[in-house]
């Protein structure tokens, strides 16, 4: 999944942004309130991770905002503040879920897949296109043959495709899905993903399709 922290304790945001990125999620980091929601405007994505207390712009505003966008993103709240007053004032400006400070990073990751199964279409635990099936909360990829083991960054690249299926990807965003916006990395690395993932996924009825000029398009394969 594509994750938005935004978290002003460096320290915190940095174990936090690690311990995902080991789970196979693609992490932005911003450690500013306007700086997050804007993000989150231009950018969206498939879940945000938002601290109470934040510079500019209060995480109450910042949840308040993103769920004004109707972009169906699921808000988990990570705050010092463990009392009932301020867990309810977070419930109620529209969070999904709230952890209170200090926390263990399993946990953490636990709430992630949680809430992940509760985002729109992801509220199905499985879903199928050709004749691959797709467990969201397990992020198991099968085919025919059982279940086809991927890397965490093949993973990241399948669920970037098969979230925008039928729809064009251009390189330059699938790299954010993968890496996170503004990492160093060379858009051409995606094609080698592309390319291993294809390799994968032949003879279960899917295509990747190159468009050139533009990207990438995940579409069934109507002559299987």
């Amino acid at each position: 999944m594509r994750i938005v922290l935004i978290e002003d304790n460096q320290m915190l945001a940095r174990a936090v942004e690690q311990a995902l990125r080991e789970e196979g999620h693609s992490v932005d980091w911003l450690a500013d309130g306007q700086d997050g929601l804007e993000f989150l405007i231009r950018e969206g994505a498939d879940l945000a991770i938002v601290d109470m207390s934040l510079p500019r712009l209060g995480g109450l505003d910042v949840i308040r905002h993103t769920i004004a966008l109707d972009k169906d993103i699921p808000v988990l709240v990570l705050t010092a503040r463990d009392g009932l007053e301020d867990r309810v004032a977070g419930l109620d400006a529209g969070a999904d879920d709230y952890m209170t400070k200090p926390f263990e990073m399993a946990e953490l990751c636990a709430r992630i897949r949680a809430l992940s199964r509760r985002r729109g279409k992801r509220g199905q635990m499985v879903e199928t296109m050709g004749a691959l099936s797709f467990d969201r909360a397990g992020r198991r990829l099968s085919g025919p043959g059982g279940v086809i083991e991927l890397s965490r960054r093949e993973l990241a690249l399948w669920e970037a495709l098969f979230d925008n299926a039928e729809r064009v990807v251009g390189k330059s965003a699938l790299c954010d899905s993968i890496y996170g916006t503004g990492a160093d990395v060379d858009v051409n690395a995606v094609e080698l993903l592309v390319s291993r993932l294809r390799r994968k996924i032949e003879g279960c009825e899917v295509q990747i399709r190159s468009i050139r000029g533009l990207g990438y398009i995940l579409q069934q394969d109507r002559t299987a």
